[in-house]
C-alpha cells in the first residue's frame, strides 16, 4: 500500500516536471526566435537595441517619466523588457518623424502600437487615471 502511493506521488512529479519544463522550453524558442536574424541580417532584438540608441538623445526625465508610469501594469518581472520593447517602438515612430524630442503622443501612440491588443485595456484603465484623452488614438487601438 505504502509502496503504490510513493509510486504514485513519483510519476505525478515525473508528469509535472515535463509540463512545467515544456512551458519554460516555449518560453525560451520565443525568445529564441527573437534572436533569430531576419531578411535584412539583424534580428528583432538587434532593431530594437539600435532604435533605443538612435533617439536617446530625444529622451528627457519627464519622458522617460511617464513610460515608467505607462508600464506599471505589466508585473515587475517583465517592466524592463517592456520598456526596452516600447522604447524601441517610441524611438522608431520619433526616428521616421524626425520629432525634436519625445513628447507624451509619441510616447503613446508607440506604446499602443508596441503592445498587443490584449494589454490595450490596461493602457486605457492607465490613461483614464492619469486623466489623458484617449480619443486622438481610437484609430491606433
Amino acid at each position: 500500500m505504502q509502496q503504490d502511493l510513493f509510486m504514485w506521488f513519483i510519476i505525478f512529479w515525473c508528469f509535472v516536471l515535463v509540463i512545467l519544463f515544456g512551458i519554460g522550453g516555449f518560453f525560451m524558442f520565443r525568445k529564441f526566435l527573437k534572436v533569430f536574424p531576419k531578411d535584412d541580417g539583424k534580428s528583432t532584438l538587434d532593431w530594437q537595441e539600435h532604435y533605443v540608441e538612435k533617439s536617446l538623445h530625444l529622451w528627457n526625465d519627464e519622458a522617460k517619466a511617464l513610460l515608467g508610469e505607462l508600464v506599471t501594469p505589466v508585473p515587475e518581472l517583465f517592466r524592463d523588457v517592456a520598456k526596452q520593447k516600447i522604447g524601441s517602438k517610441i524611438g522608431q515612430i520619433a526616428l521616421e518623424e524626425k520629432a525634436k524630442k519625445i513628447d507624451t503622443d509619441l510616447i503613446i501612440r508607440g506604446y499602443i502600437q508596441a503592445t498587443p491588443k490584449r494589454d490595450h485595456k490596461f493602457l486605457r484603465k492607465k490613461l483614464a487615471i492619469m486623466e489623458i484623452d484617449v480619443t486622438p488614438y481610437e484609430h491606433l487601438f
